[in-house]
């Protein structure tokens, strides 16, 4: 039985159109190569041509289409579609003065594998480049959202309103475009990647999809990706992006603070 609300939105539904505001995409890393040392011991090599990267991580290799955007000064937003793992996805974020380097590893799940949570999984590895000393702030979780509420503007179309309300959680809804009048709760994982930037991901439970997100406070932009399934069961790796107005801020009295 369909536990949706009336009229929800399928993945392709809403995503249609929602990368109108993206940065866009860049030649910069084109002919250079890296070698990313994980802090869970996962070795990747990357090499990147013209809208592909050739990777190996010591068990596979491969050349994928790959996406390449400066999301800040020396700070790159990377995808890796897989064309033979269609059901998963790495998002990279790499900055090349600092060394340091952030995946986020997205899998479609069989629904079997996933009663009682989202989907679509994500992991989620800090890391270096190696080859040179590393500086700035390490990757780490962040609770430095709590209690934004923010609006983001994906199109004319796109406008939604998040509210950071934990560690855990935040919640949607829809101000402009064809799931105005929805939202939820879901899941997500908040990453500080340097100062006024985070790494902000959320899966849902009501449909399969999970999705990565850039934030750069600086220049108040978002730039991302959703991993899904579509309403006719295909696999879609859709690209997203949008200028981002913070609305208000929420704070909490000590011993009060969400989880």
């Amino acid at each position: 039985m369909n536990e949706n609300p009336k009229d929800w939105k399928t993945y392709d539904e809403f995503a249609y159109g929602i990368d109108t505001n993206r940065l866009p995409a860049s030649e910069a890393l084109s002919g250079s190569s890296y070698k990313i040392g994980f802090d869970d011991g996962r070795r990747l090599d990357l090499a990147f041509g013209r809208g592909e990267a050739r990777w190996s991580d010591g068990k596979e290799s491969a050349t994928d289409k790959a996406e390449v955007i400066e999301v800040a000064p020396n700070t790159y937003f990377i995808e890796i579609v897989f064309a033979g793992r269609p059901r998963e996805a790495e998002t990279l974020i790499l900055n090349v003065e600092t060394r340091r380097a952030f995946s986020i590893y997205s899998i479609v799940r069989d629904a079997r594998d996933a009663v009682g949570e989202p989907q679509v999984a994500q992991i989620f590895r800090p890391g270096v480049i190696e080859g040179g000393t590393s500086s700035g702030p390490a990757p780490a979780e962040s609770r430095d959202l709590i209690g934004l509420r923010a609006h983001f503007t994906y199109s004319p179309n796109h406008v939604y309103e998040h509210t950071y309300l934990s560690a855990e959680r935040y919640a949607w809804q829809c101000l402009v475009g064809v799931q105005r009048g929805h939202g939820d709760v879901d899941l997500t994982t908040t990453y500080k990647f340097d100062e006024n930037q985070y790494v902000f991901t959320f899966r849902e439970f009501k449909i399969a999809v999970a999705s990565t997100f850039f934030y750069n406070f600086n220049d108040m932009r978002s730039t991302g990706k959703f991993l899904g399934i579509t309403g006719d069961g295909r696999i879609q790796n859709s690209p997203a992006g949008a200028f981002i107005r913070k609305a208000s801020m929420t704070y909490y009295l000590p011993g009060q603070e969400p989880v």
